[in-house]
């Protein structure tokens, strides 16, 4: 690994660069934070991939492409002189050394629940008016779902125990189906949404992150259907020529590779 000196004459590269590129190239010199938005999202869709993938070599790469827009970001703040990078550093650094107080103060903190309670607490501290604030409106629904059920546990707004999430998942599937039965279509959306929400509630009391998971399941089954596509395009045949039965031949062939 680098050291530290190494480390900052790499980033004092990129800097350099960044400036190089703002003056000298047409399509960074039209950039501005608003242009950049919708790449600084694919990029970080692209790294979200590649975490999942394990392809450290990629992650490394993305990660470089985030590190990009965020010095772009600060160089387009410097230009209209509301901040530059070195704001945006000083900035993080006073933001965790204030919230790690069990780190560069003298509170004693036992666990990581603690942590979180104690980071939410010193939130609410700093002025915001709800634990929910730092929820970005943009979010995608599942991924937001998750970081709102997260920030209210921070404050002991939370489950006792698992087996009550899952009773609750229970009750508001019966909901739903007595909804289905009534044939009410927007009662039918709000009780199918409670359900997923309870869901993604419960994959945090089994340590699993739902986005992550429902992506498994969607690279899984892309997989799946794919093989299925090419036995079939093996056979001549179109899918809407085979029968149910026969694609399952090849579904449980896929599940075995």
């Amino acid at each position: 690994m680098t050291n530290k000196k190494t480390q900052l004459e790499a980033f004092d590269r990129l800097l350099t660069i960044m400036d190089e590129l703002r003056e000298q190239c047409p399509w960074d010199k039209k950039q501005t934070m608003e242009t950049l938005r919708p790449l600084t999202i694919e990029e970080t869709y692209e790294l979200g991939d590649a975490i999942l993938n394990a392809d450290l070599n990629e992650v490394k790469g993305e990660l470089g492409d985030l590190l990009l827009h965020i010095v772009f970001y600060s160089k387009i703040g410097s230009e209209t002189n509301d901040f530059d990078i070195t704001d945006v550093i000083n900035t993080i650094c006073k933001k965790l050394i204030h919230r790690h107080p069990h780190v560069y103060g003298d509170v004693i903190i036992k666990n990581e629940t603690e942590v979180k309670h104690n980071w939410e607490n010193l939130k609410l501290k700093e002025g915001k008016n709800s634990v929910l604030e730092g929820v970005p409106h943009s979010l995608p629904a599942l991924v937001k779902a998750s970081r709102i059920q997260e920030k209210v546990a921070g404050v002991g707004f939370d489950w006792k125990h698992t087996d009550q999430v899952w009773n609750k998942i229970e009750e508001e599937i019966k909901e739903l189906k007595e909804e289905i039965l009534n044939m009410n279509q927007n009662a039918i959306e709000d009780e199918f949404g409670d359900v997923l929400f309870s869901l993604i509630n419960y994959a945090r009391f089994l340590n699993v992150n739902p986005e992550n998971a429902l992506e498994r399941t969607n690279k899984k089954f892309i997989k799946r259907f794919q093989y299925l596509e090419k036995k079939a395009n093996q056979n001549q045949k179109s899918l809407s020529e085979m029968s149910l039965a026969e694609m399952g031949i090849y579904w449980d062939e896929a599940k075995n590779i």
